[in-house]
């Protein structure tokens, strides 16, 4: 349950993206007119992610890979609002991402980011991502997140695969490859950090309208801002 959210939500208006919706797309005010964005087809999510109710997947209305240029085709300022629930964790960019959805947003259009909170989840043994990882991959303009990112999930999510003499270790790392699991991780505190300094490295002016920590809601940063013109 993400009650949290809805405040948030009410300060959009107009046409707008959502990326990744998955399986629990964003509650949008009335009038508010909203497309689908996602990595995989909806038959492809279902069979990926069985321990999840079939029904509740949205089917995207585009497919791309945000690694990979999947949001080329869109024009600047396409969009009155971008949506990135639970996203930036499982790209291998996050810092190209951000910089490539700003772009679409348009003036005075709102961006909504949230990522879970490491501390409230599976990846409560994991280190933060620092900056200096995350600017790194930026700079060498990463496409790919590495075996490195996956072993650290894999050793540090489910360590008890390494005891079993009978694993494949190697399909186990395809395995939470092709479910594009947390790549990265944060806590609220440290997310919010990094939203900041993304938005100064990439010169756009943004302003907090609601926010909202795991320490308020149980499990994630979640805020929505407004992005000014430049």
């Amino acid at each position: 349950a993400t009650p949290h959210r809805l405040p948030g939500y009410a300060h959009l208006r107009g046409e707008g993206l959502e990326i990744g919706a998955f399986n629990h797309p964003a509650e949008l005010p009335a009038g508010c007119r909203v497309r689908y964005f996602d990595v995989m087809a909806i038959d492809e999510a279902r069979r990926r992610f069985p321990e999840m109710d079939p029904d509740c997947f949205v089917e995207p209305d585009f497919l791309g890979d945000l690694d990979h240029d999947g949001l080329a085709s869109y024009e600047d300022r396409s969009f009155s609002f971008v949506i990135l629930n639970h996203v930036l964790e499982h790209v291998a960019n996050p810092i190209a991402v951000l910089r490539e959805v700003c772009r679409l947003v348009c003036p005075e259009g709102h961006l909504v980011v949230s990522v879970p909170d490491k501390n409230r989840t599976f990846d409560r043994d994991r280190e933060v991502t620092s900056w200096e990882h995350l600017f790194r991959e930026y700079l060498e303009e990463v496409t790919e997140v590495t075996d490195e990112h996956y072993m650290d999930f894999l050793t540090k999510v489910a360590p008890e695969i390494f005891e079993d003499p009978d694993r494949d270790i190697p399909h186990e790392l395809r395995r939470v490859r092709s479910r594009h699991e947390h790549a990265h991780v944060w806590t609220s505190k440290a997310f919010r950090a990094f939203l900041v300094r993304v938005f100064k490295l990439i010169r756009v002016p943004a302003d907090c309208v609601h926010e909202s920590m795991a320490s308020e809601n149980g499990i994630e940063y979640f805020g929505v801002w407004r992005l000014r013109a430049t």
